[in-house]
């Protein structure tokens, strides 16, 4: 049930759902980093992001109000049609029927965090950009870039956003950013050549939310760069695709055999594994995550992190 009251500077909705909703643990794989201008959480807890929206620009402050009930004020051109999209985005359509885990610790995480779910934001191309970012590099380093990227060459974000939001740039900004510009930011030329290829075909990729898991991952992957790890990123913010594993992952085979098996397993073992989890294979990811279960073993010093500007 959502509730709606019309503000001349804003567009205000409470969305009161039948079960547990999380807010935080829900939408934190939406952030990209702590410094991250489309993604803010502040000190009273609120929870700031902006996107674009087919109809323009919106920034919204989503608030945890109950168990059951979050709160939203959303501004700019974009906001009214943003409200018509926020139940998706936390995650009511998500569906747990049939998830009955039989690892202790899946089947315990599941039990003490009934208001994980997973979100389905429903714009592909901003999910696109920073999953190509992260391909093969650190983390760190990803989010450098996308922090650089954005804060460039992304709008302010309309309403009352805390100081350095930005609304992420639309694909045709994304198409003519300059090679050297990439460089400046730290992105190789391989990397930088997806996001630019992906970028002219945007409205065709943006279709692929329509489509069904394996049409919309076969969708994206038409595109060169684009291969079954980032369009499993994808699959996971943007369409709400619970089962989406992130094969490939340079960690995750490894912190899946150790967390649940006390060793590490590689990209065919831990598909093997999962397999009778399906179609929840990531929501098994996300309960180890916000359970603290997640663990990987340390056994020698971090790889460093390339710098692609000197090159």
């Amino acid at each position: 049930m959502t509730t709606q009251a019309a503000h001349p500077d804003a567009v205000e909705t409470t969305l009161v759902s039948a079960r547990p909703l999380a807010l935080a643990s829900t939408l934190a794989p939406l952030g990209r980093g702590p410094y991250d201008p489309c993604h803010r959480t502040t000190a009273d807890g609120a929870l700031w992001r902006t996107s674009l929206m087919p109809t323009g620009a919106v920034t919204y402050r989503l608030t945890q109000a109950g168990a059951t009930t979050v709160s939203c004020r959303a501004w700019g051109p974009g906001a009214a049609e943003f409200e018509t999209t926020l139940a998706d985005l936390l995650g009511e359509a998500d569906d747990t029927a049939g998830f009955a885990p039989e690892h202790p610790k899946v089947a315990e995480a599941h039990r003490r965090f009934p208001g994980l779910r997973i979100p389905r934001t429903g714009r592909v191309f901003e999910a696109l950009v920073p999953a190509i970012l992260e391909q093969r590099v650190h983390t760190v380093a990803a989010r450098a870039s996308w922090r650089r990227l954005v804060t460039r060459y992304g709008a302010p974000a309309p309403g009352p956003a805390p100081d350095g939001m930005r609304v992420p740039p639309p694909a045709e900004v994304w198409r003519r950013i300059p090679s050297w510009e990439f460089h400046r930011a730290g992105v190789d030329p391989r990397r930088s050549r997806a996001i630019v290829t992906a970028a002219a075909v945007a409205n065709r990729l943006e279709e692929s939310a329509a489509m069904s898991a394996p049409d919309a991952a076969a969708r994206l992957r038409v595109v060169p760069g684009i291969g079954e790890w980032t369009a499993a990123e994808v699959a996971q913010r943007a369409l709400g695709d619970a089962d989406a594993l992130s094969v490939g992952d340079f960690h995750l085979s490894a912190i899946v055999g150790w967390s649940l098996l006390g060793r590490p397993l590689d990209d065919a073992e831990m598909v093997e594994y999962l397999e009778s989890v399906r179609p929840h294979r990531h929501r098994v990811v996300r309960l180890l995550q916000v359970s603290g279960q997640a663990v990987k073993p340390k056994f020698g010093p971090r790889t460093p992190i390339t710098d692609h500007r000197g090159r």
